[in-house]
């Protein structure tokens, strides 16, 4: 009996996301990534949030992903408060702020286009402190994770078996966000190479 390519594709989505993390705690266990508590409070808070609607709107496969990063996203949070990035500023604080905040009025919202887009906006703010860091460090990121993470949207989202926005939208966003973040960290890594390579 030949496999769904549903689960096909969830299984390779999961796959991704193994690797992604795999690299990230790789990292940070040699001392060289120091993820920013911030963002990955975010993120965890956010994709249980997405995971719980897409299996409410019957994603099937294709909510594995988020499952599994919702729940390495709170891992990591953990790990960050000890081995996270220590320069945190007023502007983190804010983004912050302005995340928690808006997940209350994601809670009143009844139409699920809307609750989805809101979803996506507190979950790509929460990409601002790690940007905001990397912009001097941005060797302390891992570009690599950011690539497995991209792939593993892409492929929960040919794993959905019920498409409605709250099903897709959100890792559409994800694939084209995580994509965005290896781009600029490859951009600094050559800027801040050429400056030191001129002085």
């Amino acid at each position: 009996m030949s496999t769904e390519p549903h689960i096909v594709f969830g299984a390779l989505s999961i796959v991704m996301m193994v690797c992604s993390r795999a690299g990230y705690f790789a990292g940070i266990a040699r001392g060289r990534t120091h993820p920013h508590v911030f963002s990955w409070l975010i993120w965890g808070t956010i994709s249980a949030i997405g995971f719980a609607a897409q299996v409410a709107e019957g994603a099937g496969p294709g909510a594995w992903a988020r499952g599994f990063g919702s729940a390495t996203c709170f891992l990591l949070v953990l790990i960050s408060l000890f081995k996270g990035e220590k320069d945190i500023r007023l502007a983190d604080w804010a983004t912050l702020a302005a995340a928690l905040f808006t997940i209350p009025l994601w809670m009143i919202t009844k139409t699920p286009f809307w609750s989805v887009l809101i979803v996506c906006f507190i979950d790509t703010i929460g990409y601002i402190p790690t940007v905001r860091k990397s912009w001097l460090k941005p060797r302390e990121e891992q570009a690599v994770s950011y690539v497995f993470s991209c792939l593993g949207a892409g492929f929960s989202l040919l794993a959905i078996k019920q498409y409605t926005p709250s099903t897709w939208l959100y890792p559409l966003v994800l694939f084209f966000t995580n994509g965005l973040m290896w781009a600029y960290l490859m951009a600094r890594r050559r800027a801040l190479e050429t400056v030191s390579t001129e002085v």
